[in-house]
């Protein structure tokens, strides 16, 4: 019997160093992607850049980090990003959660049902068996978190609704992912009314009280606070929900933050953050921060937003995303879209959301697959 073969296959794309030969290989994968999250959500707010992949790729220092393609095997073999018709990525941790690996797969959405998803999804899985990693954790997105029903699946917190009908969900469940979380995408529309900005900052820095005054930066955190940034990033990547994911606290330190602040400025994506400092310990205790990405002038991501157990009460988490909007309303006007992503468990967080305008507008299923 003669083996099936398929009129495409799959290959690695080059390191950034040795790229710009190859470099239709990414540039047809990062199409793909992005013609796969249009399809998702209707717009181009969560398409990104080769610029960002090649940015991802530059450091190795902290995580191995890998992209693939799927190319149609054209007779004529010429280097045409229009012949790649799949993108997957891998994230390997290399200083912290050495049992987990990140994957992400995205086709197409003509070229779907054809076997491209699997075969990407199973050369990924390879390299993570090979690194030795246990874990597998990746996410599915859905523009609108359906109704209870038959179609409808339930993640281990019990907390949101995945649809089960969709492209990526139905890749996780058919290599025997579990749904471990929900997260909900919450959009706010810009430019906000100033004076309840206003009054929103001031009600939250009269609670605080004189014990407590915002920093904000835009670009490279100022040194004078980099270990105290590193202490809240480490911090964040615990006590953010998690549901069923097996992840550990991610460890930071001052070459961990530089690495991100460089991946950021190479992408050309901006970076504004706002901190909460306790005056009398002279420590950070919370912080909120926004990508804003090279590709469009009008969205923004809320990034990540924590406060710092033993600070909490104080009405901190309001303050310090009132004042980085206020910041980005003044150094950025033509933003008109924010975007942030919660846990449908974070109760508090989505208040906080909801007080200051945000609305719901779809989100996430958060997958685990254990490797025997």
């Amino acid at each position: 019997m003669t083996a099936r073969t398929t009129p495409w296959s799959v290959r690695g794309v080059p390191t950034p160093d040795a790229l710009d030969a190859d470099d239709w290989l990414l540039r047809g994968g990062v199409e793909a992607l992005n013609e796969s999250r249009i399809d998702t959500w209707g717009n181009t707010d969560h398409t990104q850049t080769v610029d960002d992949y090649r940015a991802w790729l530059a450091d190795q220092r902290f995580a191995a980090k890998a992209c693939l393609v799927a190319v149609r095997d054209d007779a004529d073999g010429m280097p045409d990003p229009a012949r790649v018709l799949g993108f997957a990525t891998l994230h390997l941790p290399l200083t912290d959660n050495t049992h987990t690996a990140e994957v992400d797969v995205a086709v197409r959405p003509p070229s779907r049902r054809a076997g491209i998803g699997t075969a990407l999804h199973t050369a990924v899985l390879d390299q993570v068996r090979a690194a030795g990693r246990t874990h597998v954790i990746a996410s599915t997105d859905q523009r609108v978190e359906p109704g209870p029903g038959p179609t409808s699946l339930v993640p281990a917190t019990g907390q949101g609704l995945v649809d089960r009908r969709l492209p990526g969900v139905r890749l996780a469940l058919k290599h025997h992912y579990a749904l471990e979380q929900v997260g909900r995408f919450s959009v706010l529309d810009l430019p906000l009314d100033e004076s309840a900005l206003a009054g929103f900052e001031a009600g939250a820095a009269a609670a605080a009280g004189a014990d407590y005054r915002t920093i904000s930066w835009e670009g490279s955190c100022p040194e004078r606070w980099v270990s105290e940034f590193a202490a809240l990033l480490a911090q964040m990547s615990t006590d953010a929900p998690r549901g069923g994911l097996e992840i550990e606290e991610e460890a930071w330190g001052a070459a961990r933050v530089q690495a991100m602040q460089d991946e950021l400025f190479r992408s050309r994506r901006q970076y504004r953050a706002t901190a909460a400092e306790h005056v009398p310990s002279g420590r950070l205790v919370a912080f909120t921060s926004f990508e804003c990405p090279a590709h469009t002038p009008e969205y923004v991501d809320q990034d990540d937003t924590l406060v710092l157990p033993e600070h909490r009460g104080h009405r901190l988490g309001m303050l310090v995303k009132a004042v980085n909007l206020r910041s980005l309303a003044q150094a950025r006007p033509e933003v008109r879209r924010v975007g942030t992503w919660n846990a449908e468990e974070n109760a508090h967080m989505l208040a906080i959301n909801a007080a200051l305008g945000f609305r719901a507008a779809g989100g996430s299923g958060e997958w685990q697959l254990r490797l025997g």
